[in-house]
């Protein structure tokens, strides 16, 4: 058996820092009045406009219950709007209102000044690296035959 290798374990590490580095971009889109929940149904919305909910749920990655708590926010803040598809009176359209659209604006230009932050310091090599190694240490713990590296976010 090989000795552990020296330092904190490496998970630890970069679950440390992936904490470190949310609650910063938390705190970036809670200065302009946002959420990470607010923002990523704001990123689905534009990139599907009148998206049904399950739809919308399957976008952000929650489940329908937890997102329909956000949209009940939102909806209340003005930023979309709910209502029956007429193809189908069971589900829900959601829409961005035009405030919604001021919203997604602010909180874009919140996210575009947090990622020119995280670049600090970084150049091309290092990102090729950084991206490189991420996409290694996800699928180093990847169940068999699947990958856990996922595509950009728009």
């Amino acid at each position: 058996m090989s000795a552990p290798p020296p330092g904190p374990p490496l998970g630890l590490r970069l679950a440390n820092t992936a904490k470190i580095v949310s609650g910063a971009f938390d705190e970036a889109l809670g200065a302009v009045g946002g959420s990470r929940p607010r923002w990523l149904v704001l990123m689905a919305l534009r990139k599907h406009p009148a998206a049904n909910q399950r739809e919308l749920a399957a976008a952000v990655g929650i489940r329908a219950a937890t997102l329909t708590q956000h949209l009940d926010g939102m909806e209340a803040d003005g930023l979309l709007t709910r209502r029956r598809d007429p193809r189908n009176r069971r589900t829900h359209l959601v829409e961005l209102t035009e405030e919604g659209e001021k919203a997604f604006h602010r909180m874009r230009e919140a996210a575009v000044e947090f990622d020119r932050r995280l670049h600090t310091g970084l150049d091309e090599r290092d990102l090729t690296c950084l991206e490189g190694l991420l996409d290694r240490l996800s699928a180093n713990v990847a169940p068999p035959g699947e990958s856990n590296t996922r595509p950009p976010v728009d």
